[in-house]
């Protein structure tokens, strides 16, 4: 029997270089619209980062990982996409961009516990 809750998630991807398409997985977006849960976890290895040319500093891409934080915790200091409903904001996150910080296509599953959902695929995909 599946989960409880349907989610969605996607994987955070930095791509120091965009025009070279290479990425290092940094967090995890997961979202249920059954369960009003949008939450998002991320870690940027340094180590593994100096291994790609990289002109950015770490500092810039943690500023841009912080505000997909508080867009998904709908914090004010998150601006205006911050306070629109779950979905809305689950869906701009993971729209395909062309930036230092990019999200894989969306992925669905079941889950009786998002939280710990969460934790596990950051642990695979992430860690």
């Amino acid at each position: 029997m599946p989960g409880k809750h349907l989610y969605e998630y996607a994987v955070i991807r930095l791509v120091p270089r965009v025009e070279r398409e290479e990425f290092l997985n940094v967090g995890i977006i997961l979202f249920s619209k059954g369960a009003k849960y949008l939450n998002c976890k991320y870690r940027i290895d340094t180590e593994k980062l100096k291994l790609f040319s990289c002109e950015l500093e770490v500092e810039d891409f943690e500023k841009n990982l912080n505000a997909f934080e508080k867009i998904c915790s709908g914090s004010k200091e998150g601006g205006p996409v911050a306070q629109w409903e779950f979905p809305d904001r689950f869906r701009w996150l993971t729209a395909q961009r062309s930036s230092s910080l990019q999200t894989s296509r969306p992925h669905n599953g079941f889950s009786n516990d998002l939280d710990a959902t969460l934790e596990r695929l950051f642990g695979e995909l992430v860690l």
